[in-house]
């Protein structure tokens, strides 16, 4: 199926200069709405506005301009169908063979802690998982492409066959279409049910939770070397700190590495001054605060140097050249370090040790204050509050005749 026109309207414009330039070198005519026809015109690409297209404007504050009949006869009409191209010869309606579409970000807006319900339902696309999965309905016609991540291989293909796409190739697209608006619906599902459900005392979470995951990569192995191991994400996250961009140095992380580096970062992430963690095992051997990264690390250190070997160093300050220094010194062998930065004195230091993963997380990675905790039992699941409470020492009750002093206070309160 050759791609003649193509409807191009999404939220996240990355990769997307590739595939508009692409499309416009073989011809393809584009259709396009608002920011993204204006990036699209800043590539010096032609583009035909939406309404100037359909020949009716947007309303109601954009919550409509592509529900049009103009739009979805074009991608909806059975090329196989002569009634259907009857129909579409009568109506003076063109084919639309491409549709590339992304989706408001609704699970990153209700996320913000200062989200209001009204921004919330705004967030709630409508046009956009209509248009793509029309598209996916009627794959053999259509390319329905929903993510920059698949630009590159739709690309590769049109130009190794002058614009045209396998049918293979486009019923792999609309079956990643489904997954997508099925996750998509169950977020906004369990926003709503968080919200109608969450008012009253006792019975805070949702009576139903959809989890919808997409694999990242194939791990290795899994927690044993006869188990096989991969990486997901929910569908429409990034990979984060477990994405290639964030791995510095050294072989992909392992099925352990993971679970191990998610404990460290959990830790660190609770402290708003220096804090560094020793993780072995899932558990801590040794963690610490204190005035600066490097005393904060030899304190977590000095907890179980013998438990610290081979293990993961979490911190949550950058590492400059002094530091990694201090690191290769005074832990021995370890697997992991992970931190949210480095300079070019560290991983110049680092580099001394080709097999040591080198690890950058980035302050969308931390843990976040609100969503759910879920934990997988033989039985099923339990799902719990993300524990987000913060107490302090005049909170406590001392309930011994003996009162703990004020480092033993400021230990436990540590602890």
């Amino acid at each position: 199926m050759k791609i003649k026109r193509a409807l191009i309207s999404v939220s996240d414009k990355s990769g997307l200069e590739l595939l508009v330039k692409a499309l416009n070198d073989l011809g393809a005519e584009i259709i396009s709405t608002g920011g993204t026809a204006k990036l699209i015109r800043s590539l010096g690409v032609d583009v035909k506005d939406v309404s100037e297209y359909t020949g009716f404007g947007e309303m109601l504050d954009g919550r409509v301009k592509t529900l049009h009949p103009v739009i979805h006869a074009g991608i909806l009409a059975d090329r196989g169908s002569e009634d259907h191209l009857r129909q579409m010869e009568e109506k003076a309606i063109p084919f639309i063979d491409m549709v590339v579409v992304d989706l408001y970000p609704f699970e990153k807006t209700v996320a913000r802690p200062d989200v209001t319900f009204e921004d919330a339902i705004e967030n709630i696309d409508i046009g956009g998982p209509t248009m793509i999965r029309s598209a996916a309905k009627n794959f053999k016609g259509v390319a329905a492409v929903s993510s920059p991540s698949q630009y590159a291989e739709v690309i590769a293909e049109m130009k190794a066959s002058s614009g045209e796409l396998s049918e293979k190739t486009l019923m792999g697209l609309a079956s990643a279409v489904f997954k997508l608006t099925s996750g998509y619906d169950s977020k906004i599902a369990a926003y709503l049910s968080s919200v109608t459900e969450g008012d009253g005392a006792g019975d805070g979470l949702p009576g139903d939770i959809s989890i919808n995951m997409k694999k990242i990569i194939d791990l290795r192995y899994g927690e044993n070397p006869h188990q096989r191991g991969a990486f997901y994400v929910s569908s429409g996250d990034s990979p984060g700190w477990t994405g290639k961009e964030a791995l510095l140095q050294g072989k992909e992380l392992s099925f352990n590495n993971i679970l191990d580096l998610s404990a460290a970062l959990d830790i660190v992430a609770d402290f708003t001054g220096p804090a560094a963690a020793v993780i072995k095992h899932n558990n801590p051997s040794g963690a610490a605060s204190a005035d600066t990264i490097g005393k904060a690390f030899i304190d977590a250190l000095d907890c179980d140097r013998m438990s610290a070997f081979g293990g993961i160093i979490g911190l949550n300050r950058p590492v400059d050249g002094v530091l990694a220094e201090t690191i290769l010194a005074e832990a021995g062998f370890f697997e992991c370090v992970i931190a949210p930065g480095y300079d070019e004195k560290a991983l110049k230091v680092f580099s001394a040790k080709k097999n040591v993963r080198v690890v950058r997380y980035s302050p969308e990675d931390v843990p976040g204050k609100g969503g759910t905790d879920i934990k997988k039992i033989s039985a099923g699941f339990l799902v719990q509050d993300k524990d987000n409470g913060e107490s302090s020492s005049q909170d406590m009750k001392v309930v011994t005749k003996k009162s703990p002093s004020e480092e033993e206070m400021a230990s436990l309160m540590f602890a």
